[in-house]
């Protein structure tokens, strides 16, 4: 009697000890799952603020050089007006 008493607690022990390591195994999952999905919203904003600022550089660029270009060109105009102008007197 008292071996299936031993037997009915081990196996009453290993249902529990079972039961437990499924819980644990589960808080893991849910801890990780966390984990991951924090890091991939970092991970996307660090890519949206990297797109952004490289956005803002390329439109700085574009402008500094539209600027360049067209203070060239005025002046190449204004230059090449003075000396047509002073051909005609």
């Amino acid at each position: 009697m008292l071996g299936g008493l031993g037997k009915l607690a081990a196996e009453g022990l290993a249902h529990r000890t079972e039961k437990a390591t499924e819980e644990a195994v589960h808080a893991v999952e849910e801890v990780v799952k966390e984990v991951v999905d924090h890091a991939k919203e970092a991970g996307e904003k660090a890519i949206a603020d990297a797109l952004k600022k490289a956005h803002e550089a390329g439109d700085k660029a574009v402008k500094e050089v539209t600027e360049t270009v067209t203070n060239t060109v005025t002046s190449a105009v204004t230059h090449a007006a003075e000396g047509l102008g002073k051909l005609g007197q």
